[in-house]
């Protein structure tokens, strides 16, 4: 683990190998846990099969009060995966926009690619308690943006008032050992008041085009491990950045 400080920004980076370890790092007065993993775990050298993929991240403040809010996720992808959206139905954002859960999943089921959860830790603020929202994220293939595919992710919470997230989230396709990079911004939540204290989503969708069956998420077992890269950007300049590997067998 590489601590330095820069532009003000305190930067930790860490590296877990094996397929039981979770990367945590405190900065501070912040913890962040983060884990992720694949199924089939056992795959080809060269060619590609497909998978599900799954990731959770936690954040705590030592001292008990609510984190510095999120402001930008970065997700860089191994260069062992592949994703696939031709043939893939797409969800346009501003069908999603005032939906609940239920609505934004019965108009674009089949643009679907995945689920999940999120928690939030809203107020706590001048000795007061902060209260704790969850909601389920729903994440959709969506419509390509200056040639990228997008994923859109939605979710809505209602306390202490209505708030829907419908955030747009580039892929961008990179040289080197990821291939595929994520970005995430995050929106403010409860006025600035919350913070996103729980992430964890699984992606993976099986469909049918073009009289071929494709994966949206496929991957291969090229060099025996499957590395996931994260850069977490908070409010207060923290940045947390470092990745998790997971070993992969050859089949």
């Amino acid at each position: 683990m590489k601590r330095l400080l820069a532009a003000g920004a305190l930067i930790c980076c860490v590296i877990f190998a094996g397929a039981a370890n979770a990367a945590l790092v405190r900065v501070g007065n912040l913890v962040l846990t983060a884990d992720g993993g694949f199924k089939p775990s056992t795959l080809p050298r060269s060619t590609y099969t497909p998978i599900n993929f799954d990731g959770e991240a936690n954040l705590r403040a030592v001292d008990g009060s609510v984190p510095p809010p999120l402001q930008q996720l970065v997700l860089d992808f191994d260069r062992d995966g592949r994703l696939s959206t031709g043939g893939l139905p797409i969800c346009q954002p501003t069908s999603l926009e005032e939906a609940t859960t239920a609505e934004a999943r019965s108009r674009c089921p089949g643009a679907i690619v995945g689920t999940g959860h999120a928690s939030v830790a809203i107020g706590g603020g001048g000795g007061g308690q902060a209260i704790v929202v969850s909601a389920p994220l729903t994440f959709f293939n969506g419509p390509r943006l200056a040639g990228k595919p997008t994923v859109i992710m939605h979710a809505r919470i209602a306390v202490p008032a209505v708030q829907n997230f419908v955030i747009s989230i580039p892929i961008e396709k990179r040289p080197g050992r990821y291939r595929y990079r994520a970005t995430v911004d995050v929106p403010a939540i409860a006025g600035g008041q919350g913070s996103l204290t729980h992430l964890d989503a699984s992606i993976g969708k099986r469909y049918r085009s073009g009289g071929k069956e494709r994966s949206y998420v496929s991957a291969r077992c090229g060099d025996g491990i499957f590395s996931t890269h994260g850069r977490f950007t908070f409010a207060n300049g923290t940045i947390i950045d470092g990745s998790i590997e997971k070993a992969c067998t050859v089949r």
